[in-house]
């Protein structure tokens, strides 16, 4: 009869009205959702087109663009030099340089001035050639170059020793007008030559269409050539500009790409560097505009689809409602299982598919009450990270050596305290101080390995680590200043028997320890053991006939040596070991900053840790303690 009845459970419920027959009468109408579907990705892939229609013209005319001008550059550049070479090469007088450069500036009439710079001369200039006609039909002054060039000193200075300038003189000049600085070496000497030409010709070639804006940069990010001549007039500036940070960043030839300005506007970009003087074409492009033909269409197929879908929603919506209102309460109850409301209050209304689906949450609801009920109540009996870790399948069976630093803190007079207090009294008391040591453990990645009476055992190190044992070790004395300052805290307001003022001792050492899951077959526990921990507890023991509240070893103190004011005081002898162990007492940790009362502006000595702790100085000549009891001696 038991057995039936188990079949009977495990026999799945059957489903009175299927989903399926439900779907059959829904599929029609949904055809004419695909239809919307359809439209859209219709609109999607035009989109794309489009934008990469756009990307391709903007990266032809900006790489246009650039050509014509490199060649432009290129070809004044030559010239230039094809003038000085003929008069540096022909047996030529006056009469015939002036022949040469007249026919120079008769095949390049945009050029204003060719002059060769040498900064070892008062001027800065060795020869110039002006090409008259030029000055006369724009109204300009040829002074105009000379005051220029004193103004770009440093520029020509830099040309000499090889590196190729282009500038923009507009804002001196008052209409589009460069200068080309190359390197030129006459009779062995570095100089430098300048080439004044105007820019008017170049410019025609930066036509600002509707879509697409280019123009020329020099390396510094001055706009030198653009189709609003304002902004060539006024010097303006782009170094701050994402598309020219980007290609210099970038440091290639030449690159698409799609970046936000400081307006937060999308532009398609595109940039050409330039083999003279290290400038670049720039054109750019407002995504907005580019896509704006796409959004609209866009928007009409939206219109469209928003038309089909709500015809089709009139005759889902009969159907649809069966399913809808269940599914409505099931996403309600996934938002109270999300905030951690387990328990629900929710019952099946159909016998579909649904309906089973909704029994299944609710068993699935108590289900994961009871599993959070279980987690809260592990985690509160071991440590996070080990319960997170043996979740996670990472905790290693047996055991492993690791490098720690073992932390042992102990409440003086607990048994004296304890005595005059009720038995709940004396657990309140230490719930309450538990939680704020526990805490600066926890704040320094430390964790907690055992409560021993009033006792706490804390390791850094195992079963994670900071990274390294010196950084274990700061933490766990960061750990320790951090009770220092809680405790203080803690004891305001206190005194008299029902609230005692504390002290503690906090001993800690640093070295290997065995860590791992230790225990019988039944009961397990990780922990770490080893002679590294027995001494840190040794050394808490020590801080009462020392007068201290936190001590360490010297083999914590090696490695922290640097970062922490310690007072070293008398040696040990400690049973086991042959030579006698170095003790420090921590005063501060000059360089922290988030510690109460530590930092650059706490103690600097460890009787001031006395006075504000209410510690007595101990009188070292009168301590006597029995080396075979207490398995240590102080030395004299």
């Amino acid at each position: 009869m038991a057995e039936q009845k188990k079949q009977q459970k495990s026999k799945p419920e059957k489903v009175r009205f299927p989903i399926g027959a439900k779907l059959v009468i829904m599929i029609s109408i949904l055809l004419l959702i695909a239809l919307g579907t359809i439209t859209m990705l219709v609109t999607w892939f035009g989109s794309e087109e489009v934008q990469i229609t756009a990307e391709e013209n903007n990266r032809t005319v900006n790489a246009q663009t650039a050509s014509a001008v490199e060649n432009e550059l290129s070809s004044i550049r030559a010239n230039a030099f094809l003038l000085l070479d003929i008069l540096n090469t022909a047996e030529s007088t006056s009469t015939f340089a002036k022949q040469a450069a007249a026919f120079y500036f008769e095949r390049n009439p945009s050029v204003a001035a060719v002059l060769v710079t040498d900064s070892r001369r008062g001027d800065g200039i060795e020869r110039t050639f002006f090409n008259t006609t030029f000055f006369l039909s724009h109204e300009l002054d040829s002074s105009l170059v000379r005051t220029f060039l004193k103004q770009e000193k440093d520029v020509a200075l830099q040309v000499e020793r090889g590196i190729m300038k282009i500038l923009n003189a507009a804002p001196l000049f008052n209409q589009p007008m460069l200068v080309l600085f190359y390197p030129y070496k006459e009779k062995g000497l570095s100089q430098g030559l300048a080439v004044f030409f105007s820019a008017e010709k170049i410019t025609d070639g930066f036509g600002q269409g509707t879509l697409q804006t280019t123009y020329l940069v020099n390396d510094t990010g001055d706009i030198l050539i653009h189709p609003d001549f304002e902004l060539v007039r006024n010097a303006t500036n782009v170094a701050s500009f994402p598309l020219f940070t980007q290609m210099r960043e970038n440091g290639d030839t030449n690159r698409q790409m799609l970046f936000e300005d400081a307006h937060g506007k999308k532009h398609f970009g595109s940039y050409t560097r330039l083999s003279l003087g290290d400038s670049a074409v720039l054109t750019t492009a407002e995504a907005a505009q580019v896509l704006e033909p796409v959004n609209d269409t866009a928007k009409r197929n939206l219109y469209l689809s928003i038309a089909v879908l709500a015809f089709s929603a009139m005759f889902v919506w009969f159907v649809s409602k069966s399913i809808s209102t269940p599914i409505k309460l099931l996403t309600v109850a996934a938002h109270q299982i999300k905030a951690g409301q387990y328990e629900l209050s929710l019952k099946p209304k159909t016998r579909d598919e649904i309906g089973l689906l909704t029994s299944s949450f609710v068993q699935m609801g108590k289900g994961l009450a009871e599993r959070e009920r279980l987690k809260d109540s592990f985690g509160r009996f071991i440590n996070k990270e080990i319960a997170e870790l043996a979740m996670q399948g990472r905790l290693a069976l047996g055991g492993e050596t690791k490098e720690t630093t073992i932390f042992f803190s102990d409440i003086r007079s607990f048994t004296a305290i304890s005595e005059k207090l009720q038995p709940f009294e004396v657990v309140g008391f230490l719930n309450e101080y538990m939680t704020q040591m526990v805490e600066c453990v926890n704040d320094t990645h430390g964790v907690v390995d055992k409560f021993i009476g009033d006792a706490i055992m804390a390791v850094w190190g195992a079963p994670t680590s900071a990274g390294s044992p010196r950084e274990d070790a700061l933490n766990c004395i960061r750990a320790a200043l951090r009770m220092r300052a809680a405790l203080m805290r803690f004891n305001k307001g206190r005194g008299g028997d029902k609230k005692p003022i504390i002290r503690i001792g906090c001993g800690i050492n640093s070295g290997p320890v065995v860590a791992g899951q230790i225990g019988s077959q039944k009961r397990m526990e990780y922990t770490v053991i080893g002679d590294a921990v027995n001494l840190a507890s040794r050394t808490e023991a020590l801080n009462k006939p020392m007068g201290t509240d936190i001590l360490i070893t010297e083999y914590t103190y090696r490695l922290v040596q640097d970062q922490v004011l310690v007072e070293e005081m008398p040696s040990v002898t400690v049973k086991g070991k042959e030579k006698p162990l170095r003790m420090f007492a921590v005063v501060n940790m000059p360089h922290e900053t988030g510690i109460p009362g530590a930092g650059a502006k706490g103690p600097t000595s460890l009787n001031q840790i006395r006075n504000v702790l209410g510690i007595p100085i101990p009188d070292f000549a009168k301590v006597n303690l029995d080396e075979d009891e207490k398995k240590y001696k102080i030395q004299s």
